[in-house]
């Protein structure tokens, strides 16, 4: 039987976070037998420009979560050694080449053959090329040598999957159990990629194109550090698709334009019903930046750490910082 991780129930020493209930009801639940991949057109994107800087504070212990809309479940897929980050031109549910095709995960630069680790404990359910395609051996799938796990724990009584491509070698089986930080394979170029990186995805319920979240909300955050997460609309609350806003920190004057997820293929949290994430900032002030109708909407926010700031954005009507209501906000993905 397999020991299934138990909520952190109080912060480390270093975090500070603002006033919460932490949540101990997103329990991590056995599920049944895995189910199969689907096909739909789609191509990925190559390497972009890194972060300024290398560094980054170790990850807080998975599973992860301060408020009950969180579920921090996953660790990152590289050692703590290797220091990498989405790549900020190709985030989750970003739109490249063609209208209609949606990045439905994130990818993480690293040099050719670093070791790739599993986020999470599961099992294997597929180890080869074709993933994308459901044909194994099929070379000239996007995905290239891909591997997918099923996890131990389920989110919301659904299975939860992750997905790791464009390896250049794959050093598991199907039906082979995994533990967290387990070496699966090697990062590489194969699929349709012209650059070295690992295309990282979270799928929640089936294992297809069209059951894909934004990773970056179930990854564990550095310490110290948060996630911000938005809506971001019109005034008749029609959400803003490929759309661009500015983030500053106010300590040291970096920004970030980051884009609104682009349509079809892009699935919101069922507790967030997002369409824009910005992970990994360092805890402090920022300011917010959305242009509408030839205004510039500014807004100061505070990034915690260890948690997740939301904002929403609603055209003429401005800014709301309240967190969505807890219920009758779960999206079914719709292929």
């Amino acid at each position: 039987m397999v020991s299934l991780p138990q909520f952190t129930n109080s912060p480390s020493p270093s975090v500070t976070p603002k006033p919460l209930t932490i949540i101990v009801e997103n329990t991590l639940t056995p599920l049944p037998s895995a189910t199969s991949a689907s096909s739909l057109p789609i191509v990925f994107p190559t390497e972009g420009a890194t972060p300024e800087s290398a560094w980054r504070p170790p990850l807080y212990p998975t599973p992860w979560a301060l408020s009950p809309y969180d579920h921090f479940y996953f660790a990152r897929p590289f050692s703590v050694n290797v220091v990498t980050w989405p790549i900020a031109d190709y985030r989750y549910g970003g739109i490249f080449f063609r209208p209609e095709v949606v990045h439905t995960g994130i990818d993480l630069p690293a040099d050719v053959g670093t070791p790739v680790q599993a986020t999470g404990p599961g099992t294997v359910v597929w180890a080869s090329w074709g993933l994308f395609n459901n044909a194994p051996d099929y070379k000239d799938d996007p995905y290239g040598m891909a591997v997918a796990i099923r996890h131990d724990f389920g989110y919301k009584d659904q299975p939860l999957f992750t997905i790791y491509a464009h390896l250049s070698e794959v050093d598991v089986v199907v039906g082979q159990v995994l533990e967290v930080g387990d070496v699966l394979g090697k990062v590489g170029t194969t699929g349709f990629t012209t650059g070295p990186h690992l295309h990282y995805e979270v799928r929640i319920g089936a294992n297809d194109f069209f059951s894909t979240r934004n990773p970056e909300l179930w990854l564990a955050p550095p310490e110290g550090w948060g996630i911000l997460v938005a809506r971001i609309m019109d005034t008749y609350q029609r959400p803003l698709l490929s759309y661009a806003i500015i983030v500053r920190s106010e300590a040291t004057q970096r920004a970030w334009i980051v884009k609104t997820y682009g349509g079809i293929g892009a699935n919101s949290d069922p507790c967030y019903n997002e369409n824009l994430v910005l992970s990994d900032l360092p805890a402090g002030v920022y300011q917010v930046n959305v242009p509408y109708a030839g205004l510039n909407n500014r807004l100061e926010i505070q990034i915690f750490p260890g948690q997740v700031t939301y904002f929403a954005f609603q055209g003429f009507k401005g800014y709301n910082t309240e967190l969505p209501p807890p219920s009758g906000i779960i999206s079914t993905p719709t292929p």
